[in-house]
């Protein structure tokens, strides 16, 4: 998978354990994430999403990926292919930084990715939300993602499962 060619707006490349750092100052800014979906970030957390796959994917289906501007990252997204079937891609996480927050940036990274996996040939991206974040509910209602109706309940908070479908 060419992933560079994800943005045409941003630099793109996946980010490693070399990365720790950086993805830890884009993410701690982001409290209010964490007041929903606690505990608040930390270098083994990252460390660990880095790592972490879902049910029947291997790391060749996973990106965890860094868009940049300039050289400074300003977004992060963990992208799985293949999940949870073959015609869907998944976003794990995604995260603007907070002072690249409310100008169109994250909107138009999602455009973008909505592009590119359609051009691969994926028929739906699929994503979860913590029911309690309202923001980001907002958000990935404005970018064209609805509601399954499914939700995973975990012990802190529970998730609401959204879609988008690419061939519409």
């Amino acid at each position: 998978m060419q992933i560079q060619k994800l943005s045409t707006s941003h630099h793109v490349r996946t980010l490693t354990p070399d990365d720790i750092t950086m993805i830890y100052e884009l993410a701690k800014q982001n409290t209010l994430f964490y007041q929903h979906c606690p505990p608040m970030v930390s270098y083994q957390s990252i460390a660990e999403d880095l790592k972490a796959l879902p049910p029947n994917t291997t790391y060749d289906d996973k990106y965890f990926l860094g868009f940049f501007q300039d050289d400074v990252m300003i977004a992060i997204m963990d992208l799985i292919f293949n999940y949870p079937d073959r015609h869907t891609a998944f976003i794990g996480l995604f995260m603007v930084a907070k002072k690249s927050q409310n100008k169109g940036i994250g909107s138009n990274i999602i455009r973008e990715t909505c592009d590119f996996i359609k051009q691969a040939g994926y028929d739906r991206i699929r994503l979860g939300y913590v029911k309690t974040n309202l923001q980001s509910k907002a958000f990935w209602q404005k970018n064209g993602f609805l509601p399954t109706g499914c939700e995973s309940i975990q012990p802190q908070y529970t998730i609401v499962i959204m879609q988008k479908e690419l061939n519409k």
